[in-house]
């Protein structure tokens, strides 16, 4: 079992692209099924994972995700002439209701970018990268990771590194780029080995997530923004926004880095009224 798990993780990170993120969550399902079943990976039977399913104390969410991890594992099996079928594979699947984060509006987020206090070289970078969380729709990661050689503030546009170490180009706007210059002529000399991260500590080492999400939540605060919010609000409102205001979505799709145009139809959560105009308007017999 430790050696399939070791391979099939390998199978993840090089031939699925996963995130190391994802891989992990993956791993860790697995291994708790293994660990609660007591069954060889041969022995499993779809009774087996119904019965692990259902005893399972956690949300709807968490049993879909396990599924998830079962089905990709077994169907791996499959592929590698270990199992001839795939016991996860008829499964049903618990329902989920769409999951729809808090978005803030147009005013909201102005709020809390004027919110802050630019009198100091932390000052600027907090501005600037909450300009970018907002401005270009990145994950938290993305800003947290961001480096000097993906700017391209002349041109207008940031190279950004998302899941699965996928590059995307997303066009920047003026206030974004003109926060980052702002930030990075006051920003002290780093060390030679974190020179290109744009993003610094007061130690002059990378921003840790932990880091973004604390100062999000202060911002908000100071701003008098009461809404439970995180990087990822910034993301969904730039999104949102975006979409209210007439942007295509295969086009938000692709700022936002989605896979699929479902993933990004649900996160921008388009009500039916939007969907009703658009396809009246361009529909050949209007």
């Amino acid at each position: 079992m430790e050696r399939l798990l070791r391979d099939y993780a390998y199978y993840l990170k090089v031939e699925r692209a996963m995130s190391p993120r994802t891989v992990e969550a993956y791993l860790s399902d697995l291994q708790e099924f293994f660990a609660v079943s007591g069954l060889d990976a041969a022995a499993v039977q779809r009774d087996d994972i119904v019965r692990y399913l259902a005893a399972a104390q956690v949300s709807e969410r968490s049993q879909a995700r396990r599924l998830s991890a079962l089905r990709s594992f077994f169907g791996w099996l499959q592929l590698e002439g270990e199992r001839s079928d795939n016991p996860a594979e008829h499964v049903d699947a618990p329902k989920i209701g769409r999951y729809l984060p808090a978005v803030l509006s147009v005013e909201e987020v102005t709020a809390i970018l004027e919110s802050v206090q630019t009198t100091t070289w932390t000052g600027l970078r907090d501005r600037a990268l909450l300009e970018v969380l907002y401005g270009c729709g990145l994950r938290v990661s993305e800003a947290a990771g961001l480096r000097v050689s993906d700017l391209f503030l002349k041109e207008g546009f940031v190279r950004v590194t998302g899941k699965g170490d996928k590059q995307r180009v997303v066009p920047m706007g003026e206030e974004a780029a003109a926060a980052l210059t702002a930030y990075l002529a006051e920003r002290p000399v780093p060390d030679e080995h974190w020179a290109d991260f744009v993003f610094l500590n007061v130690k002059g080492r990378p921003l840790s997530r932990v880091s973004v999400f604390n100062l999000v939540k202060k911002q908000a605060m100071v701003a008098g923004v009461h809404k439970e919010i995180s990087p990822h609000t910034f993301r969904h409102s730039f999104a949102t926004h975006l979409i209210e205001n007439g942007a295509d979505l295969r086009v938000v799709q692709e700022m936002l880095g989605h896979e699929s145009i479902l993933t990004t139809e649900i996160y921008t959560h388009i009500d039916t009224s939007t969907w009703q105009r658009s396809v009246l308007e361009h529909h050949p017999d209007r």
